[in-house]
C-alpha cells in the first residue's frame, strides 16, 4: 500500500504538487475556525507521513527544515482552534 502510494506520488509533476499543497494551505488559511484547522491538520498529516517515508532520503538541515515547516503549519491550526 505505501509504495502503491508513493509511487503515485512520484508521478506528479513538481508544479502541479507545489500549486496543490498552496490551494489547499490558502483554503485552511482563508476556511473559518475549525474547518479551516481540520484542513490545515490533514494536510499536516499527509506531509508528515511523507517525510516519516523518505527520512533516510534527505540530509540532516533538509530534515529540520521540513520538521520547523511542519511544525508550523500544526501552530497555525493550533491557533485557529483557538
Amino acid at each position: 500500500m505505501t509504495q502503491r502510494v508513493l509511487s503515485r506520488l512520484g508521478r506528479i509533476g513538481p508544479t502541479a504538487a507545489f500549486l496543490g499543497v498552496g490551494a489547499l494551505t490558502f483554503l485552511g488559511l482563508v476556511l473559518p475556525g475549525a474547518l479551516g484547522a481540520a484542513v490545515l491538520l490533514a494536510l499536516a498529516a499527509g506531509a508528515g507521513w511523507l517525510l516519516a517515508q523518505t527520512w533516510h532520503l534527505h540530509p540532516s538541515r533538509a530534515r529540520v527544515m521540513r520538521l520547523v515547516v511542519l511544525g508550523l503549519v500544526v501552530a497555525v491550526a493550533v491557533v485557529k482552534l483557538t
